[in-house]
């Protein structure tokens, strides 16, 4: 039942990790030279999507580490 949880929480820490990746900063190039915007602007489509995606996965992945702790200490 462990190592199902310790490879669930595996797998989900690398799509974790891809989708904080994938979310775009707004910054850029032009970002860095000063001409980035600084407004505040709605999120639409693909990036609406990665933002909820990454609050469910990090939700699951928290989730995960609180069964293990609590598995791990119980066998213990």
């Amino acid at each position: 039942m462990l190592k199902i949880i310790n490879v669930a929480e595996l797998v989900i820490a690398i799509f974790l990790v891809i989708s904080i990746l994938l979310q775009n900063r707004g910054a850029g190039l032009s970002g860095t030279f000063g001409g980035g915007f600084t407004g505040y602007y709605t999120r639409r489509g693909f990036e609406k999507f990665l933002v909820f995606f990454s609050i469910f996965l990090s939700s699951i992945f928290i989730i995960l580490a609180i069964i293990n702790l609590i598995l791990t200490n119980k066998l213990s």
